[in-house]
């Protein structure tokens, strides 16, 4: 059946004719070049997928250590500058305001560079940001977030379609492992950041420039992939038109934006929260990163749960709940039960992440809207999701605590629950995809 005949047919019978749609979960890695006909019809022979492997992992595991290696030392840097609270507040958000500002560069790079040659030269700028920011002073701690942020922007959008096109057969498996690599990057740098900055005499500097390292040790690894023979320039085959103009799309792009939201806000800010609760920098870096390897379990099982019934609508209020309830635990529960409330919000904010991309999926008839989805998700979605830890900063800053925060929390886990009520119906975006 092409795609004519089935734009022809009335909505109720197209959600109908998609039996696989189950099956296509496994292929959770949106491919940022999908729309690139040259870059589909190839299959190149690998000769060493052992170390592409490895170098995939290793570029995966840095895509989060520069955002949650700051939310332990946010604290101590704050004093050592003499920053404010809102100055923190646009120190957490100048990261993610650039996963979304420089998401939609990533296919233009590609297409002129080449996806490999572009992951190796953004490791470096993100190699870059960090050195920058743990040894210039204030000018350079805002710069280097802001150059980090925009290397993780780029990376995270190209990584995935390299995974697909080079392990296409392992789709489901690799899903698995690039979601790990993700977690255990973001675990480590939260729990071990405070605990180099003391072996480094306290050294705030030499806790966060630390992870300069790995990402050197990924473009080592990595260099052999742009060695070998693979994609040059290429053109563009097809074109989705009336993205921007579908409500379902944006139902789509504000649920990704506002559980990213959320999701920025603890990477930002709920170490910061913690030590205003009584607990040392090392302990709330710890719980940080065990909220964080928690998010591995249920990323993994929520997208295949939210299949079973006849849409996502529940799940993705079953998991929010979750969310908030870890949320408002963390803040205003006894701190005696403070790791079971981390426990909780590790399980919401998995799932919800991972809901995330299912929505992208399930939503779109193909992989050409897939992709488009996906980038208008990214780009719009993390602007979106960066004003949430500037308004926990800023609200931090006018009443000198943290107990306001929790409207804010509030707010967004109700916005994020009626985004979702609409994207998680089961129905298609309403566009044209066509080859040009």
């Amino acid at each position: 059946m092409n795609l004519e005949t089935e734009k022809s047919m009335p909505s109720s019978d197209r959600d109908l004719i998609h039996p696989k749609r189950t099956a296509e979960l496994e292929e959770l890695l949106i491919d940022a070049e999908a729309d690139d006909e040259q870059v589909q019809q190839s299959h190149p022979i690998l000769r060493r997928p052992w170390l592409l492997l490895l170098g995939l992992i290793l570029v995966a595991l840095n895509l989060r250590p520069a955002l949650s290696s700051m939310a332990p030392m946010l604290s101590e840097i704050s004093k050592t500058l003499g920053l404010s609270a809102a100055q923190a507040g646009l120190l957490t958000t100048l990261p993610v305001l650039c996963l979304g500002l420089f998401a939609p560069l990533a296919p233009v790079l590609a297409r002129r560079f080449g996806a490999e040659r572009v992951v190796l030269g953004i490791l470096l700028t993100l190699a870059g940001g960090i050195i920058l920011r743990s040894s210039f002073g204030e000018v350079g701690l805002f710069a280097g977030s802001v150059l980090a942020g925009a290397s993780i922007g780029v990376i995270g959008v190209l990584l995935p379609g390299i995974v697909k096109r080079d392990f296409p057969k392992q789709a489901g498996t690799m899903t698995g492992v690039y979601t790990m690599a993700l977690c255990l990057g973001a675990a480590m740098a939260a729990g071990a950041t405070v605990p180099l900055s003391e072996h480094f005499d306290k050294s705030w500097a030499m806790g966060l420039g630390f992870w300069v390292l790995p990402a050197l040790v990924a473009a080592i690894f990595w260099l052999p992939q742009v060695g070998g023979q693979k994609h040059g320039t290429h053109n563009v085959a097809y074109r989705v038109r009336g993205l921007l103009r579908d409500p379902l799309a944006w139902q789509v792009t504000l649920y990704m934006g506002l559980q990213s939201s959320l999701a920025y806000i603890v990477f930002g800010w709920l170490p910061s929260i913690l030590i205003g609760r009584g607990l040392t920098p090392t302990q709330a870096g710890l719980v940080l990163s065990g909220s964080v390897i928690v998010q591995l379990a249920s990323s993994l099982v929520a997208p295949w749960l939210a299949t079973r019934g006849k849409d996502q609508r529940l799940a993705i209020v079953v998991v929010m709940v979750l969310t908030l309830g870890g949320l408002f635990g963390c803040l205003y529960a006894p701190i005696e039960g403070l790791w079971g409330w981390a426990i909780l919000l590790g399980l919401g904010q998995g799932a919800t992440f991972s809901l995330a991309l299912t929505l992208i999926v399930l939503r779109s008839r193909d992989s050409h809207v897939a992709a488009n989805l996906s980038s208008m998700a990214q780009g719009f979605g993390y602007t979106l999701a960066s004003m949430g830890p500037f308004a926990v900063g800023i609200v931090h800053d006018w009443t000198g605590g943290w107990t306001a925060v929790g409207w804010i929390f509030g707010v967004i886990g109700l916005s994020a629950i009626i985004a979702g009520l609409g994207a998680g119906r089961s129905l298609y975006v309403q566009v044209e995809s066509e080859k040009v």
